[in-house]
């Protein structure tokens, strides 16, 4: 209890000091802030984006592919496969009809809104409306598509990202202009940055006969192995068939990895920086307190008491410093749109900070302000009576 109430006193003194060496205290806040920025900007959009990719998948669809293919993109089926595909067991069925989505994948350049740079959209042709297929899709905008039609529905990512998708524009792909004649949400997955068309109609367009991927609902998710094996298992077909949460997280899986090694490499030598920094301060601050200290130690007051208060104030300053951060990240990026290249096309997403990400801001703040307050700490405890007098 002694040794609490001694550091209770310290803590207090330094609080009170503080203003004496506000340069020095403002340099660690400075350091953590910029550590924590660059962390949690690359961190916040890489969950982002990961979350709309990995958000797309419903664990009563699945998904079925040529077999090598490891993306949609890179996939051919055959109607004579699909026909083999719509009979499989243990899909969903509804009026004796089996429901499924035999979809075609084609690209089509835009333009970025805010850079006019060029890039590339999927433009997805499905055989079922999106509407009927995919529950979470619902049109906020303008209609749905006809049947047999030029015409085309746009995500609402899409054209928050990208110039001239808006409902009543219209888009150049082979065959001439295509007009937006609706907007939808999917409740933020990645096919909100997409375009939807019918596939037939842009098979007609594009002079092709072949679909990349073949969407299934299934009669439940107990029955994807059935389903699975069902065709897996017949000789006429070479496919493969995934679960469509499966699907996106092996799809989303390289972006993260990438995303994830800038952050903490990057965050890494700015936090090794910064616990130089967070170090040369609390050295100049025990420096500056060495009448400070002696009176103190002369008095009765511990070196554990010492080295803690010395600890307590650099983590204080860390973590000032990382809500600092935080809020920088979070004024400057909030609901901004990012996008990333994700097969053929991009995935658009608005970047959210999550309270989890900030949490971990302020543990690496923590962790930077006791690994650099540390030795100047321990100096301050081990810091003599007779030592710390002479020096003044």
């Amino acid at each position: 209890m002694k040794s609490l109430r001694q550091l209770a006193v310290l803590v207090r003194l330094s609080v009170q000091s503080i203003r004496q060496r506000i340069g020095s205290s403002l340099v660690v806040i400075a350091g953590v802030a910029g550590v924590v920025a660059v962390l949690l900007s690359v961190l916040a959009i890489s969950g982002t984006l990961m979350k709309s990719i990995q958000g797309t998948g419903d664990p009563t669809r699945a998904l079925v592919l040529s077999e090598g293919a490891a993306a949609e993109g890179a996939s051919t089926l055959t109607r004579d496969a699909v026909r083999v595909i719509r009979s499989a067991p243990g899909l969903r069925r509804t009026g004796g009809d089996s429901v499924v989505s035999a979809e075609v994948l084609f690209v089509a350049p835009v333009r970025d809104a805010r850079t006019n740079s060029r890039a590339q959209i999927i433009v997805r042709g499905a055989t079922m409306p999106a509407t009927a297929f995919r529950q979470e899709i619902r049109i906020v905008e303008g209609r749905a598509l006809r049947s047999g039609v030029q015409e085309l529905l746009v995500g609402s990512a899409a054209s928050r990202k990208y110039r001239a998708l808006k409902v009543g524009d219209s888009i150049a792909i082979r065959g001439g202009k295509w007009p937006i004649v609706g907007r939808f949400d999917a409740g933020g997955g990645s096919r909100e940055s997409e375009l939807f068309g019918d596939a037939e109609t842009l098979l007609s367009a594009n002079q092709r006969n072949s679909y990349n991927a073949v969407y299934v609902q299934l009669a439940n998710e107990s029955t994807f192995t059935s389903f699975r094996d069902g065709l897996t298992l017949d000789p006429g077909l070479s496919v493969k068939v995934m679960r469509e949460p499966e699907y996106y997280r092996i799809q989303s899986e390289p972006i993260a990895k990438a995303w994830h090694f800038v952050a903490y490499i990057v965050g890494g030598i700015m936090a090794l920086g910064a616990m130089f920094g967070a170090a040369n301060t609390m050295y100049s601050s025990v420096s500056a307190r060495t009448r400070e200290i002696a009176t103190l130690r002369a008095i009765g007051f511990g070196g554990a008491s010492v080295a803690g208060s010395v600890l307590i104030e650099v983590t204080a300053l860390a973590v000032i410093g990382a809500l600092l951060g935080a809020c920088i990240v979070w004024l400057l990026f909030g609901g901004a749109t990012f996008s990333t290249k994700l097969g053929a096309g991009r995935v658009v997403a608005q970047l959210s900070l999550d309270p989890l990400l900030v949490l971990l801001g302020i543990a690496w703040a923590c962790g930077i302000g006791l690994i650099g307050g540390l030795f100047p700490a321990v100096r301050a405890a081990r810091l003599s009576v007779a030592e710390a007098l002479r020096d003044v």
